[in-house]
């Protein structure tokens, strides 16, 4: 199966793990555009080296295309750049006739309201206005924001939300296999929220979530049938809302498994597989912003057919007493992956691509999956859950992490004493393992 995917931007979760997903399976041919095309923080990607890439492309089976990459030059760029629609406008249209005739799974973003004072990913003015935007967006209150501010925001705001209409016009012609709006970073009121009801009465379909998406929708793409069983720690509180997002994570779960290709059934006998889903009793914590949240405090055990296991008690990084749980009592013989990563969404949508791989694969690669595993656990458990709260800013991390990595050498048999850590974008949010 020949697969073309344009990620977001550079980070090892929008590029590499999606190359690590694909190598379970050695059937997958996955055409990927040379990391130093990709946007980053502080870089729009190069739009032309892209748009070349896939004029040169091979015949393939279908194409995920990450749209903001594509017109912007990424998910930053989106909220920052300073294009006209007009001038984009003329960009997406060099891209609509390389479409035709081709599976195409695409997304674009509705433009995310932060709820910070961090300009680290926004406009300048961010640092001083942001958390008041919000405000705004959430309340309708205008808390002293210069009209200047606002008339700018809403302009960029604008822009983005014509151009989605403009793909959404693309769909109704055929030209997209499917098509999602994202919502980053999601509250329950706002903007975005406005302009995703707009775009669903234009028969648009959105999603809460943006970084997983591509991989969600790669796992749409293999089109496998696998029937899918969602089991909660915590069943009661299962309406609970997740941080950064506006849908409780039961309707996360089954909005990820539905735009996956995934059938969900409502027992243990009808399923294929078991999604263990590790979820927070009445909010979810965050280790790094200090939200303090109960965890897990039972025995786990693993279901007695195939499972994956999606750790969402806290946003941005496992939990601690569920890792060692699953991992006392892990039976490889049946395990089908576990995600930690960032947001409920961003956790389901890559764990759910590895599901979709590994089932049935055409010509398994076990070491693949194995080598895949122990990155996601070193990366979410071992880092963002205890290395990351130890150090101030992005430095050697080695020392701190061989413990993890002797651990995970030993539950995994994959030797990981080799293993160095970057910072992609030299902050310390995210890292990137190196096996």
């Amino acid at each position: 199966m020949k697969i073309a995917f344009v990620p977001i931007d550079n980070r090892p979760v929008c590029c590499s793990l999606a190359e690590d997903i694909c190598a379970i399976d050695k059937d997958i041919e996955l055409f990927i555009p040379n990391r130093e095309y990709l946007g980053g923080l502080e870089k729009k990607a190069d739009i032309d080296s892209i748009f070349a890439w896939l004029e040169a492309l091979p015949q393939v089976d279908s194409m995920i295309l990450s749209l903001d990459t594509l017109c912007y030059g990424g998910l930053i760029p989106s909220r920052r750049g300073p294009e006209s629609f007009d001038e984009l406008k003329a960009r997406i249209e060099r891209l609509k006739p390389l479409l035709g005739g081709k599976k195409v799974y695409a997304f674009s973003s509705i433009m995310r309201i932060s709820n910070n004072n961090y300009n680290e990913e926004e406009k300048e003015y961010w640092k001083d206005w942001g958390k008041k935007i919000f405000a705004y967006s959430y309340s309708g209150v205008n808390d002293g924001i210069p009209d200047e501010i606002l008339e700018d925001y809403f302009k960029t705001r604008k822009r983005n939300f014509e151009i989605n209409k403009i793909y959404l016009e693309w769909q109704k012609e055929g030209i997209f296999d499917t098509l999602i709006f994202s919502k980053d970073d999601c509250a329950e009121r706002g903007w975005n929220v406005d302009e995703a009801r707009e775009l669903e009465l234009l028969g648009g379909k959105t999603k809460t979530g943006a970084d997983e998406i591509p991989l969600t929708l790669l796992a749409r793409a293999i089109e496998k049938d696998i029937r899918i069983y969602p089991e909660f720690t915590e069943p009661e509180y299962k309406t609970c809302v997740s941080n950064y997002e506006d849908v409780s994570i039961e309707e996360s779960v089954l909005g990820q498994l539905e735009l996956g290709g995934f059938k969900t059934v409502q027992s243990h006998d009808d399923a294929d597989i078991i999604l263990v889903v590790n979820n927070f009793i009445e909010k979810q914590g965050e280790l790094v912003m200090g939200w303090d949240t109960e965890s897990f405090s039972k025995m786990f055990i693993p279901p007695e057919k195939p499972y994956c296991t999606a750790d969402v008690r806290f946003a941005n990084g496992a939990d601690n007493r569920f890792v060692n749980e699953l991992l006392k009592n892990l039976d490889l013989a049946d395990f089908y992956g576990y995600a930690g990563w960032n947001t409920s969404a961003n956790t389901l949508g890559s764990l759910l691509a590895m599901v979709k791989v590994k089932w049935k694969a055409r010509m398994y690669n076990n070491n693949a999956f194995l080598r895949l595993q122990t990155i996601r656990f070193l990366d979410d458990w071992a880092y963002q859950a205890n290395v990351r709260s130890m150090i101030e800013s992005p430095c050697d991390i080695k020392g701190l992490m061989k413990p993890y990595e002797e651990k995970l050498s030993g539950v995994f048999n994959y030797d990981c004493s080799a293993a160095s850590y970057s910072y992609p974008w030299n902050r310390k949010f995210e890292i990137e393992v190196n096996l």
